[in-house]
């Protein structure tokens, strides 16, 4: 690992030159972690409360397959098994084509369910920059019903909707009937002993986020999207959890066979393609000029946040950048990392 260091340091000074970039932490570490560094900037450092934003969506995923290891479901499930049939009415309409009882939870886990993104296209990024609320799955299905669906759901695209995770997360409470606050804390954050990582709830804090210079709290509504991703946490932490999750702590590795049929996102999501609930990064792409190798695996958030595996160096990147106006800058700096550690 000679130089990796200052190569890495190198990199990440670079990223924090941006002046929309007011505090950020990088933890980097390998399988063992007898390989471990972090660069730290803006007073955050690796033991800092951080908003997972979509990474949260990686608890939602193990959640979901740990139920199914355990026989609670299964990914060819339709999703209008676990609610009434008015609730799904007239979700997905294409070319005068039902298709909202015909969904499985598989489409919602690879993405693959072509419902359209309520916070992209539905306003709800927009009217949070401005304000702090309240919404429910309810509220957020009614939005959906006025999009357009960008496909039919027979698996041959995908497309980024934040409401695919936070369907997976009313199933998940139907199938357990709990909370997915405590369920992910009996799942997840007990057996590795996450002290510091929660779904927030009640008075619990919720870490600011930058929308550009603006340093938001936006408390309800963080409370609000919860499959989708709402958990609070720490870079130390995250890493833990990162490691267990591709490490087969919570379920069988060789599930990943089935998990890593990837379909590229859409243009808004850059080179991101979504595989059975994580995101991959081809590296050997223009956009690295074809000097990249292998690929990254995990998530990346709209808040900055990220969490990802590098299998051809068997390390692992965890960290946040903290910016909702630049949701791809952690994607940009990890592939400048990968490229660079080749």
């Amino acid at each position: 690992m000679m130089g990796t260091k200052e190569k890495v340091e190198k990199i990440f000074n670079r990223s924090i030159a941006s002046k929309q970039v007011h505090e950020a932490i990088l933890f980097l570490e390998n399988r063992d972690g007898d390989f471990s560094v972090a660069f730290e900037y803006g007073g955050k450092t690796i033991d800092t409360p951080i908003y997972t934003a979509s990474v949260g969506k990686l608890f939602t995923t193990t959640c979901i397959l740990i139920l199914q290891e355990r026989k609670r479901l299964l990914l060819d499930n339709l999703v209008a098994d676990y609610f009434d049939k008015n609730e799904l009415d007239g979700l997905h309409k294409f070319k005068g084509v039902d298709y909202s009882h015909k969904l499985r939870l598989a489409d919602l886990l690879f993405q693959t369910s072509g419902l359209p993104d309520y916070e992209a296209e539905g306003g709800v990024i927009e009217r949070a920059i401005k304000e702090d609320f309240s919404i429910s799955t309810s509220e957020l299905i009614a939005i959906t019903k006025t999009l357009k669906p960008h496909f039919e759901p027979i698996g041959k695209k995908a497309y980024y909707s934040d409401l695919n995770f936070q369907l997976l997360g009313e199933i998940i409470e139907r199938i357990t009937q709990r909370p997915l606050e405590e369920v992910f804390r009996t799942y997840i954050f007990e057996p590795l002993g996450l002290a510091s990582t929660y779904v927030p709830v009640g008075e619990d804090f919720i870490p600011n986020v930058f929308y550009k210079n603006q340093s938001l709290c936006r408390p309800k509504l963080m409370m609000s999207l919860r499959g989708g991703g709402n958990a609070v946490t720490t870079s130390r932490e995250l890493m833990k959890f990162l490691k267990a999750f591709f490490n087969g702590a919570f379920f069988p590795q060789s599930l990943f066979e089935k998990l890593s049929t990837y379909r590229k996102l859409q243009i808004a999501m850059g080179p991101v393609y979504y595989g059975g609930g994580y995101m991959q990064i081809p590296l050997r792409t223009v956009m690295t000029l074809f000097m990249g190798k292998g690929e990254l695996l995990g998530h990346s958030g709209s808040t900055g946040c990220f969490a990802f595996y590098y299998p051809h160096k068997d390390l692992f990147f965890v960290g946040d950048l903290n910016q909702m106006a630049k949701p791809g800058l952690p994607i940009r700096l990890l592939m400048k990392l990968a490229v660079s550690l080749k």
